[in-house]
């Protein structure tokens, strides 16, 4: 006699379709550990292609002697100045890669991201108001008013998601983010344009770049940066209890509330560092957690301190590309992480199913 097979009830579809991709395998270790060194030595390949390159040809010869702190030539002179750039650009594009990857565990949004929220866009807007109508002058103080303006607009924008039937969906939250950022970025041009000894200075920050660092504003912000990547990289836990749901997570003792002001508050301070000192740069927190989950899975123990390093690999990537594409003037990275970040948006749109939209 034989007995029949088990009958399997097949998970709901309902569930199965709003589980990503990278969800359905488990990543081993040694598979984690072999694409952290492949990031890595990517990232370094990067530093230096962009210490390298640029309107002016740089021999390598002139790299290294300029790394030695010498300016004998206008190579060796150029190389000295890109330095600071190559290094902003890694600790700007890994706060805005770890802020999205935190952003997309906080909101269970696949569509979560500084710039289409509007957080950016709202540091931007306090930052520009904060000089032209009360006199701010301090670096420093760019950073505390840019943050109180990402979490103010963070704030806004997920209330107005919840307005009317159902919960802050995710496409919901990227439409109130997308008015939202549109309505600041016209009120940014409103106050700018009538002024025209801030104009200049704020017109290329207004598209986000990295040219004109310095070490000194790289010191300014590393404080916040600091502050930011330990809350972020400590809520990493609790957000993979977050990710099993809210009543999961409080049955298994987590704190949701808790969990979520914390990691939004790390967020939101390397977003308004970030902004403060590079302008506010669009879509890198948005395609960064995607690839990253691609490569380690959705254990954000792993995918935050990946995130971390593509987004500094991504930025470093585009700044290249920008100085390269277009010689001798350079192209802002903003633009070019748009270029990218634009069709991945909508593919992103394109394969969430209606109903969990």
């Amino acid at each position: 006699m034989t007995l029949p097979e088990p009958v399997t009830q097949p998970e709901p579809a309902a569930v199965t379709d709003r589980l990503p991709d990278a969800a359905l395998v488990r990543r081993p270790a040694r598979v984690r550990l072999l694409w952290l060194l492949v990031v890595v030595v990517v990232l370094a390949a990067l530093m230096v292609a962009s210490v390298a390159l640029g309107s002016r040809s740089v021999s390598w010869g002139d790299v290294w002697v300029a790394l030695g702190g010498a300016e004998g030539s206008l190579e060796q002179a150029a190389v000295t100045k890109r330095i600071p750039r190559t290094l902003l650009a890694v600790v700007v594009g890994a706060a805005l890669g770890l802020a999205g990857g935190v952003m997309q565990g906080v909101t269970r949004n696949p569509l979560a991201d500084p710039g289409i929220l509007g957080v950016n866009m709202g540091a931007s807007l306090s930052v520009v108001t904060a000089v032209a109508f009360f006199g701010l002058t301090s670096p420093t103080g760019y950073v505390w008013v840019a943050m109180a303006g990402a979490a103010a607009s963070a704030v806004f924008v997920y209330a107005i998601g919840s307005l009317g039937r159902g919960r802050a969906t995710p496409l919901k939250l990227a439409l109130a983010g997308a008015v939202t950022s549109a309505a600041f970025a016209s009120l940014v041009s409103a106050v700018i344009l009538p002024r025209n000894d801030i104009s200049g200075s704020f017109r290329l920050w207004q598209i986000g770049g990295v040219g004109g660092a310095s070490y000194e504003r790289i010191g300014q912000i590393l404080p916040f940066v600091a502050v930011g990547f330990a809350v972020c990289l400590l809520s990493a836990r609790a957000l993979n209890s977050l990710a099993l749901g809210d009543e999961l997570a409080a049955g298994l003792g987590e704190r949701v509330a808790v969990i979520r002001a914390t990691a939004a508050l790390g967020a939101v301070v390397l977003c308004g560092a970030a902004t403060a000192v590079a302008g506010p740069i669009g879509f890198v927190g948005l395609v960064v957690p995607h690839a990253c989950r691609l490569l380690v899975g959705v254990d954000h123990r792993w995918l935050l301190p990946f995130s971390a390093l593509v987004g500094a690999a991504l930025l470093t990537a585009a700044d290249v590309v920008g100085r390269v594409v277009a010689r001798p003037e350079d192209i802002e990275v903003g633009i070019v992480t748009a270029l990218i970040g634009a069709p991945f948006f909508i593919h992103i749109v394109r394969r969430q199913k209606v109903r969990d939209l």
